[in-house]
C-alpha cells in the first residue's frame, strides 16, 4: 500500500481550517449541538487525539480504551479530566502542531519511479502496522483515521460556532481507507443478526466500496460485490455524517443526499444503523 495522494495536504489543511474556526470563538463554553461537550471540551479532545496519533506514528506505544465505542468514550472522558486547557488559541495551536508532528513522523521518501511508470508519485512509503485505539492498522490507514477524526469534530465545532464546515469530496474520499477498516470493528451485531445482503456504496462523483453481510458478520472491501442487492448513492458530506453518527438515514434522504436501487432498495436506510460509531 502506498500513501494516498493528497492525504498529507488534507491533514495539514483540515487542521488549519479547524484552527481558524476556533480562533474566532469568543466563548468556548458554548455547547456543541448533539453532544454533551462544550466547544472547549471538543477542541481539547481533538488536540489530545492529534497528539495521540502523532505519538503512534512516531512509534510510541499509547493505550486508550479497549477499542469498543463505550471504552473509547470512557477513555476520552478520563483524558479530558486530566487536561485543563479550554482556551481557543492554545488549543488551535496544539491541533495544528500535533497534525504537523504526525505528518513529520509519517513521512518517508518514496521509491523513485521509472519514466514508464504510471503510478502517481508520493512522499511516503509503506510501513508496518501500529496498534491504535481502533485496533491494528497500517500507518496509511492511521493517517486516514486522523483525517476522519478531525473532520468529524471539526464539523461539530463549525456548527457550534456558526462557521462553514471543512468537509469536501476530496477529503471525504480520503477517509475511506479508515472507514473500510473500521466498519467490521464497530458492527452492531444485534442489528445485523440474521441479515444476508450485499451492498454497493457509491459517493456521488467519486469512490465506491462494498459491504457483504452474512448473519451478523460483515466483510467490507474497496471494490463493490458482484450482483449487489442494494446500491446506495450518497452525497459525500451526507455519507460521512451518517458514518460518524451525525446524521440519520431519513434525514439524509430528506435532504436529497441518498438514492438507492437494486433488487432490494429498501435495505438502504438500514445500512447506517448496522454500525455503532465510536
Amino acid at each position: 500500500m502506498t500513501w494516498p495522494t493528497g492525504l498529507d495536504e488534507a491533514i495539514r489543511a483540515t487542521a488549519a481550517d479547524i484552527a481558524a474556526t476556533l480562533r474566532g470563538a469568543s466563548d468556548t463554553g458554548a455547547p456543541v449541538p448533539g453532544s454533551r461537550w462544550t466547544v472547549g471540551e471538543a477542541a481539547a479532545h481533538l488536540a489530545q487525539a492529534n497528539e495521540l496519533m502523532a505519538h503512534l506514528a512516531a512509534g510510541k506505544e499509547r493505550g486508550h480504551g479497549d477499542g469498543t465505542p463505550e471504552g473509547l468514550a470512557e477513555a476520552n472522558q478520563r483524558a479530558l479530566a486530566t487536561f485543563a486547557e479550554r482556551r481557543a488559541e492554545p488549543l488551535a495551536a496544539m491541533i495544528v502542531e500535533q497534525a504537523d508532528a504526525f505528518r513529520r513522523s509519517a513521512a518517508r521518501p518514496a521509491p523513485r519511479a521509472s519514466c514508464a511508470s504510471h503510478t502517481p508519485s508520493t512522499s511516503h512509503a509503506p510501513r508496518g502496522d501500529v496498534v491504535t485505539p481502533m485496533g491494528p492498522m497500517s500507518l496509511e490507514v492511521l493517517g486516514s483515521y486522523l483525517l476522519t477524526h478531525m473532520l468529524g469534530h471539526g464539523y461539530d465545532l463549525a456548527r457550534a460556532l456558526g462557521r462553514p464546515h471543512m468537509l469536501n469530496r476530496a477529503r471525504i474520499e480520503l477517509t475511506l481507507p479508515f472507514l473500510i477498516t473500521a466498519m467490521p470493528r464497530v458492527l452492531n451485531t444485534s442489528a445485523a443478526a440474521g441479515l444476508t445482503a450485499r451492498y454497493t456504496i457509491r459517493l456521488r462523483g467519486g469512490a465506491c466500496f462494498g459491504a457483504t453481510f452474512t448473519d451478523g458478520a460483515v466483510t467490507v472491501t474497496p471494490r463493490p460485490p458482484s450482483r449487489p442487492d442494494c446500491t446506495v448513492l450518497t452525497e459525500p458530506t451526507a455519507f460521512l455524517l451518517m458514518a460518524l453518527g451525525r446524521l440519520g438515514p431519513w434525514g439524509a434522504a430528506a435532504r436529497g443526499g441518498v438514492l438507492a436501487w437494486g433488487r432490494k432498495p429498501w435495505l438502504a436506510p438500514r445500512f447506517p444503523t448496522l454500525f455503532s460509531p465510536p
